[in-house]
Protein backbone atom coordinates (compact mmCIF):
# COMPACT_ATOMS: atom_id res chain seq x y z
CA UNK A 1 0.00 0.00 0.00
CA UNK A 2 1.43 3.37 -0.86
CA UNK A 3 1.58 6.20 1.63
CA UNK A 4 -1.03 8.15 -0.36
CA UNK A 5 -3.90 6.17 1.20
CA UNK A 6 -5.60 7.55 4.27
CA UNK A 7 -5.44 5.91 7.66
CA UNK A 8 -9.18 5.22 7.34
CA UNK A 9 -8.50 3.22 4.19
CA UNK A 10 -5.75 1.26 5.95
CA UNK A 11 -8.07 0.52 8.88
CA UNK A 12 -10.78 -0.65 6.47
CA UNK A 13 -8.40 -3.03 4.69
CA UNK A 14 -7.13 -4.37 8.03
CA UNK A 15 -10.72 -4.87 9.17
CA UNK A 16 -11.59 -6.72 5.97
CA UNK A 17 -8.51 -8.92 6.35
CA UNK A 18 -9.33 -9.76 9.97
CA UNK A 19 -13.00 -10.48 9.15
CA UNK A 20 -11.91 -12.86 6.39
CA UNK A 21 -9.51 -14.66 8.75
CA UNK A 22 -12.16 -14.88 11.47
CA UNK A 23 -14.71 -16.27 9.03
CA UNK A 24 -12.27 -18.97 7.92
CA UNK A 25 -11.70 -19.86 11.56
CA UNK A 26 -15.47 -20.20 12.01
CA UNK A 27 -15.48 -22.83 9.25
CA UNK A 28 -12.24 -24.65 10.13
CA UNK A 29 -11.46 -25.23 13.79
CA UNK A 30 -8.17 -27.06 13.27
CA UNK A 31 -5.41 -24.47 13.20
CA UNK A 32 -3.11 -26.51 10.96
CA UNK A 33 -5.76 -26.54 8.20
CA UNK A 34 -6.82 -22.94 8.91
CA UNK A 35 -3.21 -21.75 8.58
CA UNK A 36 -3.10 -22.80 4.92
CA UNK A 37 -6.30 -20.91 4.21
CA UNK A 38 -5.00 -17.88 6.11
CA UNK A 39 -1.87 -17.90 3.96
CA UNK A 40 -4.04 -17.94 0.80
CA UNK A 41 -6.02 -14.94 2.09
CA UNK A 42 -2.77 -13.11 2.87
CA UNK A 43 -1.42 -13.91 -0.60
CA UNK A 44 -4.55 -12.39 -2.16
CA UNK A 45 -4.10 -9.20 -0.14
CA UNK A 46 -0.40 -9.06 -1.03
CA UNK A 47 -1.22 -9.57 -4.73
CA UNK A 48 -3.31 -6.39 -4.65
CA UNK A 49 -0.97 -4.44 -2.39
CA UNK A 50 0.43 -2.17 -5.09
CA UNK A 51 -2.91 -1.22 -6.67
CA UNK A 52 -3.10 2.56 -6.46
CA UNK A 53 -5.82 3.40 -9.01
CA UNK A 54 -8.94 4.23 -6.95
CA UNK A 55 -11.49 2.64 -9.31
CA UNK A 56 -9.56 -0.63 -9.58
CA UNK A 57 -9.10 -0.67 -5.81
CA UNK A 58 -12.80 -0.05 -5.23
CA UNK A 59 -13.64 -2.98 -7.52
CA UNK A 60 -11.19 -5.26 -5.70
CA UNK A 61 -12.59 -4.32 -2.29
CA UNK A 62 -16.19 -4.65 -3.49
CA UNK A 63 -15.41 -8.12 -4.87
CA UNK A 64 -13.72 -9.10 -1.58
CA UNK A 65 -16.72 -7.92 0.47
CA UNK A 66 -19.10 -9.85 -1.81
CA UNK A 67 -16.93 -12.96 -1.50
CA UNK A 68 -16.89 -12.64 2.29
CA UNK A 69 -20.66 -12.09 2.42
CA UNK A 70 -21.28 -15.20 0.32
CA UNK A 71 -19.07 -17.33 2.57
CA UNK A 72 -20.21 -16.12 5.99
CA UNK A 73 -20.73 -18.92 8.47
CA UNK A 74 -24.39 -19.29 9.51
CA UNK A 75 -23.45 -19.98 13.14
CA UNK A 76 -20.11 -18.24 13.83
CA UNK A 77 -18.00 -19.19 16.83
CA UNK A 78 -18.47 -16.87 19.80
CA UNK A 79 -16.05 -17.21 22.73
CA UNK A 80 -18.06 -18.46 25.75
CA UNK A 81 -17.52 -15.41 27.96
CA UNK A 82 -18.23 -12.84 25.22
CA UNK A 83 -21.71 -11.34 24.60
CA UNK A 84 -23.81 -14.05 22.98
CA UNK A 85 -21.53 -16.83 24.22
CA UNK A 86 -22.71 -19.78 26.28
CA UNK A 87 -21.29 -18.41 29.54
CA UNK A 88 -22.20 -14.75 28.99
CA UNK A 89 -23.68 -13.38 32.22
CA UNK A 90 -24.16 -16.89 33.59
CA UNK A 91 -22.90 -15.95 37.04
CA UNK A 92 -23.80 -12.31 37.27
CA UNK A 93 -22.46 -10.81 40.52
CA UNK A 94 -25.17 -9.81 42.99
CA UNK A 95 -26.26 -6.19 43.08
CA UNK A 96 -24.76 -3.88 45.68
CA UNK A 97 -28.04 -2.01 46.03
CA UNK A 98 -29.96 -2.40 49.31
CA UNK A 99 -32.17 -5.46 49.48
CA UNK A 100 -35.87 -4.69 49.74
CA UNK A 101 -37.63 -6.79 52.34
CA UNK A 102 -41.03 -7.63 50.88
CA UNK A 103 -42.30 -9.28 54.07
CA UNK A 104 -41.64 -6.17 56.18
CA UNK A 105 -43.80 -4.05 53.86
CA UNK A 106 -46.74 -6.44 54.27
CA UNK A 107 -46.65 -6.42 58.10
CA UNK A 108 -46.50 -2.66 58.61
Amino acid sequence: MSTSFSSAHRLYVKSLYRRMLKNELDWVVRRDIWRGRAMMIRAEFERNRDVTEPRALAQILEKAEACLASKLHPDPYIPPSMPGGTKWERNVPPTIAPIYDHTAAVHH
